[in-house]
């Protein structure tokens, strides 16, 4: 696994949550891919997955699991435990890019992340190497020759010939210039942006209207979160990428987008931790009005964390089995995913019948 935001919250809780569940110090809650359904599948084993990844951070990551344990997100002492995998992880982090005063064109930058996704498979001797942008929400793009952070990396990724998945609502291979450069690639791909809270709740409820015949008049949310994400979802321009797929699926399922915004708010305070409420505004039999509201209160990485290892462990597989382009079956784990159904359940019915393709091909 190759992590874009190697040194984050995300990639962090993931490294650890992966290392103490192959080592049995932890069970596997919120992974997917380790009930029933996908046994037998094929999928890499938690124990033979390898970590490096880009960051501009310095921070490492033994010291980022310590100040996340200090939050509460991480178990106390479990740092400690998988202190050897942390380190080596981190090890093989690399500087990413492009960093203020960087003179480097889109092409050499390319390049240059290409060179470490190599250098990283050769070195361990990798049979593939799946990247993973696990990195903050950036600004939509609004113009301009330059690509995008994110999609420099989605770019190196297929030039090194990696399949890509983005958890993230960045641009990643949506650029238009990257479509066909994807197409050729002759690689899986998946994403955007990881459904993990008020997202994943709103995909639950909104087919429950739709198939009640229960008119939705507005919904409205609030979203409160600190860390790393809150701080860049600050940036308006960055929020508006986070709301477009939150509102994807409402639009999607209901068929029209309701009336009411969703705001984001940065609290600091909150650190890793977010909260969300929702307002459903509905209508029920002869006009009568009602309302259903929610209150969603989790821990962002950890709620991430074990779909990040699902999405690596499922994209590697379907490599392994020469599939190729946008893997659809895995909607059930985003936002705003390549295709498919939008409502939960049915994603959770495509995604079993990918565990049995796999299989089929095992």
């Amino acid at each position: 696994m190759w992590l874009i935001g190697a040194r984050g919250s995300v990639a962090t809780t993931a490294v650890v949550g992966c290392a103490a569940v192959a080592a049995g110090l932890q069970p596997a809650t919120g992974m997917v891919t380790e009930t029933a359904p996908f046994a037998d599948s094929g999928l890499p084993a938690l124990g033979d997955l390898v970590f490096g990844g880009h960051d501009t951070a310095t921070t490492p990551l033994p010291k980022r699991a310590e100040a996340l344990a200090a939050e509460g997100v991480l178990p106390y002492g479990l740092p400690d435990a998988v202190r050897a995998e942390l380190t080596a992880a981190d090890d093989a982090i690399r500087p990413g890019g492009p960093q203020p005063g960087d003179t480097r064109g889109d092409d050499e930058l390319i390049d240059a992340f290409a060179h470490d996704l190599d250098a990283f498979r050769r070195t361990h001797h990798l049979a593939r190497a799946v990247v993973v942008n696990v990195a903050s929400t950036e600004p939509v793009p609004t113009g301009g020759d330059r690509l995008p952070p994110s999609s420099l990396y989605a770019c190196a990724a297929l030039r090194a010939g990696c399949p890509y998945v983005n958890f993230t609502p960045s641009t990643g291979l949506h650029h238009p210039s990257l479509r066909e450069v994807a197409t050729r690639s002759g690689l899986p791909y998946a994403g955007r942006d990881g459904k993990t809270g008020q997202t994943l709740l709103r995909s639950v409820l909104a087919p429950m209207f739709a198939q009640r015949a229960l008119p939705v008049r507005a919904w409205s949310g609030t979203n409160l979160l600190g860390g790393g994400d809150g701080a860049a979802l600050a940036d308006p321009a960055a929020a508006a990428a986070k709301n477009a797929g939150k509102a994807r699926v409402l639009a999607d399922t209901l068929g029209e987008l309701p009336d009411g915004e969703l705001h984001i708010d940065n609290v600091p305070a909150l650190g890793d931790w977010k909260t969300a409420w929702d307002h459903v505004a509905f209508e029920g039999f002869l006009g009568s009005r009602m309302v259903l509201q929610t209150i969603w209160q989790g821990c962002d990485s950890a709620l991430a964390a074990p779909l990040v290892l699902d999405l690596a462990r499922l994209t590697a597989r379907a490599h392994e089995a020469g599939l190729t382009g946008p893997l659809t079956e895995l909607g059930f784990y985003f936002k705003d995913p390549d295709g498919g159904p939008s409502g939960l359940a049915d994603q959770y019915t495509a995604l079993t019948g990918f565990a049995a393709r796999l299989r089929e091909q095992s």
